[in-house]
């Protein structure tokens, strides 16, 4: 349907809609860093079922010309590459809204601010079936005036793996994107340009929360990472085998999450800084292991990524519902310090946060991230390494015979090898770490364990209008809109205060 439909252009919505195997999350990840170098903010959201291919996907793209808190609600734009997605969709379109449709599948009569092109037979025409996403995104990049050269910088990028055949793909798919525009251009059809974009201050980068999570890791000196495949935390798995590597360095992928936490601890009792990830059911399993670095007072991080459950649940889906569990993994009186992230960019703070309050204290940390910010692309300012104050433990170098578990004070931690040997224990024990079951040595180590708590009580936190009676305190990915709700409900006169915080255990001071 030829014209030109005029739509926000401040802030934009986009949802791709398709099956897996489509290239669905590629068309909104291409879109996404197009936008990011042209100075926009950028934020994705991707959900898709459990199994490897097939089955519904949709990936939802937000633009804006100031920062983003959520991926937003009524969409400006549905891409849709089948007609189950339209149907699946339509009802969240706003009034206005454009359809972009795949008429090679199945047609819409009548229905305003459509425009169809057949996405898979464009696609075979370059030779490569597969690139019907890059038709996608080249109309797309024409009807909101994108310069297609952006997304040939994307394609390439994505494109070179270093195989014989990289330079064919990637000619294939820019061609493409070439017809996708050719297509649009001659549709008659346009939705017009975003107003101006205002570039963030500094460098930014487009990554999501496992990456930033990762990062922030590397920069506390992270040395031994031991991971078990589990949605939605391999990505965090991968990418340390990809780049953690290295002198002193070690990455390897576990036949089980009891294998993982196992595996940290005796790498953290050796001297090395180590981390863990899994999602809730891997956790659970975990428990006996993370209370052993609480015993046993050895500092390790576990990153649990919620998902959907109890059980298997929704191994893909985004949920906020291992709180406690975090808190309380194991059997017996433990409570686990425990920081939950609720942006791109405190994924990173927290990484790094993690390790230092492990090493601080001498035990085990808790990131509580989830599926929704660990897989949502974010543009953030680049993390600086370099300017990432890590904290190392505090290693004895005395002489034989040390009681390192004696008395009240926190102690330095033995490499083995070396003076100061004594019996990391999971049971009960003395200051030496022989195992003990006097009721009264009981009593006085639980107290010292959870004394060392107050060592990690510096967190920080936001306020406004501290006075009201009623107080909105949203905790994880739910910042960004529970903010959005905040600002829209005191505009409104209702008398509401907002506390948050990512230290959720300690809570910060008063």
């Amino acid at each position: 349907m030829p014209g030109r439909v005029e739509l926000k252009n401040t802030d934009f919505v986009v949802r791709f809609a398709g099956e897996g195997g489509q290239g669905v999350v590629t068309s909104a990840d291409g879109f996404a860093s197009a936008n990011a170098q042209v100075g926009y903010h950028v934020q994705t959201f991707s959900t898709f079922p459990s199994q490897i291919r097939g089955g519904p996907v949709w990936t939802q793209t937000r633009i804006s010309t100031e920062p983003i808190r959520s991926s937003g609600d009524d969409l400006d734009v549905l891409v849709a590459f089948n007609e189950y997605a339209y149907n699946e969709h339509k009802s969240e379109i706003r009034e206005g809204g454009v359809i972009i449709f795949d008429s090679g599948t199945f047609e819409l009569e009548g229905v305003e601010n459509s425009f169809g092109m057949a996405f898979d037979d464009l696609a075979r025409s370059t030779g490569n079936a597969r690139a019907a996403n890059m038709v996608v995104m080249g109309a797309l990049a024409y009807l909101v005036e994108i310069d297609q050269s952006i997304l040939e910088q994307f394609v390439t990028k994505r494109f070179t793996r270093g195989r014989p055949n990289d330079q064919e793909i990637i000619e294939s798919n820019i061609k493409a994107l070439t017809l996708g525009r050719i297509e649009a251009e001659n549709s008659g059809f346009m939705i017009g340009q975003m107003a101006d974009a205002i570039p963030p201050e500094g460098e930014q980068v487009l990554i999501n929360g496992n990456v930033a999570l990762s990062l922030g890791a590397m920069a506390a000196g992270i040395d031994v990472y031991v991971g078990y495949p589990i949605s939605p935390a391999t990505p965090i798995l991968l990418f340390m085998e990809n780049n953690l590597p290295g002198p002193g360095k070690f990455a390897y992928q576990s036949t089980s999450e009891i294998e993982s936490i196992t595996s940290i601890v005796g790498a953290a009792f050796a001297g090395k800084k180590a981390m863990t990830a899994t999602a809730g059911p891997g956790f659970t399993l975990m428990g006996e292991g993370i209370g052993l670095a609480w015993m046993a007072e050895i500092p390790v991080v576990v990153v649990d990524v919620q998902r959907g459950g109890p059980s298997t649940g929704l191994p893909t889906k985004t949920e906020q519902s291992d709180l406690l569990t975090a808190l309380y993994p194991g059997h017996g009186d433990m409570q686990m310090p425990v920081i939950a992230p609720g942006t791109v960019e405190e994924c990173f703070v927290a990484g790094h946060r993690a390790f230092a309050w492990a090493e601080r204290y001498q035990g085990p940390v808790v990131v509580l991230s989830e599926h929704m910010l660990s897989e949502r692309n974010q543009n953030i300012p680049k993390p600086d390494l370099s300017k990432v104050n890590s904290e190392n433990r505090s290693v004895y170098t005395g002489t034989n015979g040390y009681q390192r578990y004696d008395g009240w004070e926190l102690s330095p931690m033995p490499i083995p090898g070396n003076p100061g040997s004594y019996v990391a224990n999971g049971s009960e024990h003395d200051g030496m770490g022989d195992t003990t079951h006097l009721a009264d040595r009981h009593i006085q180590m639980t107290n010292r364990r959870f004394s060392k708590l107050k060592l990690l009580e510096d967190g920080t936190y936001e306020s406004q209008n501290t006075d009201a009676s009623i107080v909105l305190m949203p905790w994880g990915g739910s910042k960004g809109s529970g903010l959005s709700a905040y600002e829209e409900l005191a505009e409104e006169g209702v008398d509401l205060g907002w506390y948050y915080t990512m230290y959720l255990s300690p809570l910060p001071p008063k």
